[in-house]
């Protein structure tokens, strides 16, 4: 695994709220690494988006038009039973 990649995820998954900094370290610490290249690529597109819409969709109250990110969501959910 790349650190400097790590190293650069790890600070773009400092979010607005603890929450969300818990919620997307934590699929970082315990999902990136296993996943293939596409979903890896996929969760750091997802990092671009807007805390509010992050939060809508790990709290359930929307979905993201992307499957690949709502693969993510689902399994950060589903890791904290949200």
């Amino acid at each position: 695994m790349d650190e400097a990649r790590i190293k650069r995820l790890r600070w773009r998954t400092r979010r607005g709220t603890r929450e969300l900094d818990a919620l997307f370290g934590g699929w970082l610490d315990t999902s990136f690494a296993a996943a293939d290249e596409p979903t890896r690529h996929a969760f750091e597109e997802l990092l671009e988006v807007q805390d509010p819409d992050l939060w809508g969709w790990v709290m359930g109250h929307a979905r993201p038009d992307r499957p690949d990110w709502q693969a993510i969501i689902d399994d950060i959910r589903a890791r904290h039973r949200l």
